[in-house]
Formats: C-alpha cells, sequence, structure tokens
C-alpha cells in the first residue's frame, strides 16, 4: 500500500503577507441544505438537523467526531470544537453533499469548478499555502467554499465522488493532508494524552467499520460484522508495527496473518488483512485502501462476513474473515 505520509511544515519566508490576491475568488457558495450547511452550527443547530448522534468520539486534532451512522445508505461525521462544527464528512449513496453528489463523475466536477494545484490564504496574521501533487489532484482536490473548504474523495476505478470533507481553515492546517509552508505561526494540533490516545484509537476502529460497511453497502454487498478476538489481533499488529517500526503483513515476532490468527483461537475459512500507516484519520484510510488495487479487493470481497480492525496511533489494521458456516 502506498502510504499517504504527514506533510511536514517548511517555513516559507518569501510567502506574501497579504495574499487575497493569489486567491480572490471565494470558490463556491456554503449550501443551505446537507452535510456543507453544517460548518459554523453550533449543538443546538446540528442535533436539530440530524438528530443525537449514536456515538461521540474523540478526534487527534481537538474536535470530537459526533457519528451519524443509523442508516446504512447515509454514513455523517460531524467535528465539533468548542460547541461549533468545525469540520463534517459525508458518504452513502442518500446524503445530501451538496453542491456535490456522492457517485458525481470526476470529468463533471472538473469542468464545472475551478480546481488549483494550491491553496493559499490567511488565518490569525499568518500565511499558509498548500501545494497538491498531481496524485493529490485526482484522487483528493480540494476547493474554496467561502471562508470554508471542501476536500472530495475521488474513486480512481470508477473516476466517480467517493465521500467528501468539509473543513475550516484551522482544521485544514491542524491536519495537513498535503505539502504545506507557511509564514508566521503555526497552529499545531494539541498535545494528546495516553488516555486520549486510547479514546481516539476505539474510535477510529469503529469510524473504520462504519465507513467500510457504508462503502460495501454502495457497492451493493453485505455489511461485515464486528469480531471482537479479531480486532484484539488486528490492534496487535498495528502496535507492533508502530513500536518495532516496520511496515509489513509479516511480523518477525508474530508471523503473518494466519499464525496471528490461529495464536489467538480465531477460527475462519478465509482470512484478508489491510495495513496502512501516517493517513490523518479513519475516512482518509479507508478512502486510501479503496484506491489501491490489492486492499480495494479485501474492502469490497463478497466472501467476507466479519471485520475486527486495530488502530495504535497513526497505524492501522483491516482483519477481515469468512466464518465458519453454522
Amino acid at each position: 500500500m502506498v502510504i499517504e505520509q504527514e506533510a511536514t511544515p517548511k517555513v516559507d519566508e518569501s510567502l506574501e503577507k497579504n495574499i487575497n490576491e493569489q486567491n480572490i475568488s471565494e470558490g463556491i457558495s456554503q449550501p443551505n441544505k446537507g452535510v456543507g450547511s453544517l460548518l459554523g452550527k453550533d449543538i443546538e443547530a446540528l442535533k436539530a438537523v440530524l438528530g443525537d448522534p449514536s456515538r461521540v468520539d474523540l478526534s487527534a486534532y481537538g474536535f470530537h467526531w459526533w457519528i451519524f451512522n443509523k442508516a446504512d445508505d447515509q454514513y455523517i461525521q460531524a467535528g465539533v470544537l468548542n460547541g461549533k462544527v468545525v469540520t463534517a464528512l459525508g458518504t452513502g449513496q442518500s446524503v445530501n453533499v451538496e453542491p456535490f453528489k456522492i457517485g458525481q463523475p470526476i470529468e463533471e466536477i472538473f469542468s464545472l469548478n475551478v480546481i488549483e494545484p494550491d491553496v493559499t490564504f490567511e488565518y490569525n496574521g499568518s500565511s499558509y499555502k498548500f501545494e497538491l501533487s498531481e496524485q493529490d489532484m485526482n484522487n483528493r482536490p480540494i476547493i474554496k467554499m467561502g471562508e470554508y473548504f471542501i476536500q472530495l474523495y475521488i474513486d480512481k476505478y470508477t473516476g466517480s465522488v467517493s465521500s467528501i470533507r468539509y473543513l475550516d481553515k484551522e482544521t485544514l492546517i491542524k491536519q495537513r493532508p498535503y505539502e504545506m509552508v507557511y509564514r508566521g505561526t503555526l497552529v499545531e494540533p494539541p498535545e494528546l494524552s495516553e488516555g486520549d490516545w486510547v479514546r481516539i484509537e476505539a474510535g477510529t476502529e469503529k469510524q473504520i467499520l462504519d465507513i467500510t460497511n457504508v462503502i460495501r453497502v454502495r457497492h451493493e454487498l453485505k455489511q461485515l460484522e464486528w469480531d471482537e478476538k479479531t480486532a484484539e489481533v488486528a490492534y496487535a499488529h498495528s502496535k507492533d508495527m508502530a513500536v518495532e517500526d516496520y511496515f509489513s503483513h509479516e511480523s518477525e515476532k508474530y508471523g503473518d496473518l494466519s499464525e496471528r490468527l490461529k495464536a489467538a483461537d480465531v477460527l475462519y475459512e478465509v482470512a484478508g488483512e489491510n495495513i496502512a500507516a501516517n493517513y490523518t484519520d479513519a475516512p482518509a484510510v479507508v478512502e486510501g485502501w479503496l484506491n489501491s488495487e490489492s486492499h480495494r479487493e479485501a474492502l469490497l470481497n463478497e466472501e467476507f462476513t466479519h471485520l475486527g480492525v486495530g488502530v495504535y496511533r497513526k497505524h492501522y489494521t483491516q482483519n477481515f474473515l469468512k466464518s465458519w458456516e453454522q
């Protein structure tokens, strides 16, 4: 799997202090309905639109993810910081992601919108410039939406929109999904305690399950059931990769997937594994797997019935199973 590295911010003293002239256009207007309309809303307004969340997960960027996963064909994560929605993600066939649509051809989007290879803006007196690679432009372009931004995740195998993320300037800076240069004071993600990471990892694991199942429904496949013992195997592998500083399906200590499942007394007919490292969060890593041929095959394998996910810091493991017929 091609690992999406976190961009290392660089100071650029030549970056113009007044950058408004470089990016005069405010791009797309913020919609009045749908996931994009949630940006800037307070908690009561969010609940008025979506109701109570299924759960609330801590993120690595200071906000909490409010998870709305009650429909098979609609999934929303809304990031709330200081009582306001600062980011939101939508996927699923029936989710409203105005002004776009899930499944919309990328050619149509490029023909109707100006999508630049770099995004430049000011925030709290500092200047920031994000530079997109050719792969970024094709797989996850970004578009201005007034004071906010829209990040589109493109399924390169279908050439269509798979999910859409909306985010404010501060969240974009904290997450740094692209190469970034800046001038001034850099906004940093919060320092995280051991307890914070335990909560983040647990939430991310369930988000990966949720998003995986929404994508499987989109492809007319059965949803996967959570398997706790398999999740423990996946977590152990993610932690082993992080601590021992390697990236492989095979561990020197614990062997390959079949050996690790056998040691945990997990019974199965068929098994598969996806791994990744250094992705921003759950939506980013699942979309990364979807755009990698071998990982996509596991994600969309019609034989699999169960899934265990293990996340340790920024290392991710999915273990798929076909359970024994009862």
